[in-house]
């Protein structure tokens, strides 16, 4: 089916420019998300948090005691543990602060095995040092337990704690590794220990400069260099992200590790212009360039050849090729003084005009700027979504024909989207910077299926494999 011009025109202004998450994720300062109980949560300044069953729509709900800000949760075995400041931060005049640390079973408020057990205080500050003992984030490498604190009043500091107790190592004292930066994370990979801060200023809505640098080192204890060499110690670090759109002074970095090896990250926005500049959750994709991370994208909105980084060959329609008028003679033997004048386009029209009229068949082949080898990725409003991502349709450049699952476990284009669940599909950014592909879910309920490259030319749905390019694509505009 063909949609009218005028009703794509209304399709399309009504689509959003970016992902927002949905619900209400209204939190500052948030820690790590992570999974407990089959929920995700992430925890805020004050008492505050947010719990997703998908990590696309988010509410409140979370307990956490203690107050204090910028809270940060690792899980390690049964305990999660949860570290906190309170006090410092200039908040009340002072930068005197304690980095507390509590553990529980659960951050499932109604779980028989929710408590939390108070563990004591890893770190302080008197108020007068040049330091400031808040903003605690965790790392576990190797069966240690690290926590890095400090704002921009002095260095940031790392402790090294015991991942039994949740106490700081005896005889341990903080080491500095950084300045000019504050809300600290840490991340291990490839050998490297990365040290990832939040620059710029803080709690001014849309006026707010924050954004995210990183610099990395062969040892948790440091020496931290960015990308240029320049320590973190004396104020160097690579950017991560900054603002983007309408969503201004992304802070607190948080690593997220999902199937498949899909890696994003949370963080707040000190202010959603969209949502009267208030401070919101963020999810992004995490990439891998040349050893660095870096902010990925979600997929945006519009119209791409699909690839597959398998064979090179563009998803389409398995319709008969239809050529375009032209007489080889006027290119191969035609003087250099002759005339020349633009061939336009295939039209949908030219190209449609023998498709099938119910199912479709769909497959990959040489792209060749054909109408049936371009996709219009569209947000499918009130389907929900996956990590940071709305589900979307795939509907052929113009018309009403979609891509769907089918009970196979094959690929087909459907006449018309309903929004069934085997017509909505999540689009994960993995780390080189290519996207998986999944449909919510394969008529009879299997969830865990991907669009795949069978060969050069076949597309089907299969177990993703992290390591192969048959489940990679790419989004290219015509």
């Amino acid at each position: 089916m063909i949609r009218s011009a005028a009703l794509l025109l209304a399709l399309a202004s009504a689509t959003p420019a970016a992902a927002q998450l949905a619900g209400e994720p209204f939190i500052h300062d948030p820690s790590t998300v992570t999974l407990s109980d089959g929920r995700w949560y992430t925890f805020g300044t004050r008492q505050g948090g947010l719990v997703s069953d998908d990590g696309w729509t988010w509410h409140g709900g979370p307990v956490r005691p203690g107050g204090g800000v910028a809270p940060d949760v690792i899980k390690i075995g049964e305990r999660y543990y949860v570290a906190y400041a309170v006090g410092g931060g200039g908040m009340s005049g002072g930068h005197a602060s304690q980095v507390k640390i509590m553990w529980t079973l659960s951050l499932d408020p109604k779980s028989p095995r929710f408590g939390y057990h108070d563990v004591g205080v890893v770190a302080s500050s008197d108020g007068v040092e040049t330091a400031d003992a808040i903003d605690p984030a965790f790392l576990l490498v190797d069966g240690r337990l690290w926590l890095t604190y400090g704002t921009y009043f002095g260095p940031i500091r790392i402790v090294e704690l015991d991942p039994k107790t949740g106490l700081r190592v005896a005889g341990n004292q903080p080491v500095d590794v950084a300045i000019d930066m504050e809300a600290t994370a840490m991340m291990y990979r490839d050998g490297w220990y990365y040290l990832l801060g939040t620059h710029g200023t803080c709690c001014d809505g849309p006026n707010s400069t924050y954004h995210i640098r990183v610099g990395r080192a062969r040892s948790p204890l440091g020496p931290y260099l960015d990308h240029m060499g320049v320590p973190l110690l004396r104020g160097g670090g690579k950017l991560v992200v900054s603002a983007r759109g309408r969503s201004i002074g992304p802070g607190h970095f948080g690593r997220i590790q999902l199937d498949g090896g899909v890696e994003k990250f949370s963080m707040h926005y000190e202010a959603d212009m969209d949502r009267s500049g208030r401070s919101v959750l963020g999810i992004q994709p995490l990439l891998w360039r040349d050893g660095w991370p870096v902010a990925g994208e979600n997929v945006v909105p519009g119209t791409y050849e699909i690839a597959s980084e398998r064979s090179g060959y563009a998803l389409g329609l398995a319709t008969d090729f239809v050529r375009i008028p032209f007489d080889a003679r006027a290119s191969f033997m035609a003087k250099p003084s002759d005339p020349v004048a633009p061939l336009p386009d295939q039209s949908l029209a030219q190209d449609s005009a023998g498709w099938p009229q119910g199912r479709v068949r769909v497959d990959l082949a040489d792209y060749m700027v054909r109408p049936h080898q371009l996709w219009t990725i569209t947000p499918v409003a009130g389907a929900g979504g996956w990590f940071g991502a709305p589900y979307y349709r795939l509907t052929i450049a113009g018309t009403t024909r979609a891509l769907a699952a089918t009970a196979a476990g094959e690929v087909e284009a459907v006449p018309v989207f309903t929004g069934a669940a085997e017509q909505l599909w999540q689009i994960d950014q993995l780390t080189d910077g290519s996207y998986r592909i999944k449909p919510k879910t394969v008529p009879g309920g299997r969830r865990d299926l991907a669009l795949v490259a069978i060969g050069a030319s076949t597309p089907s749905l299969a177990a993703f494999d992290p390591a192969s390019p048959a489940g990679r694509w790419t989004f290219r505009r015509p």
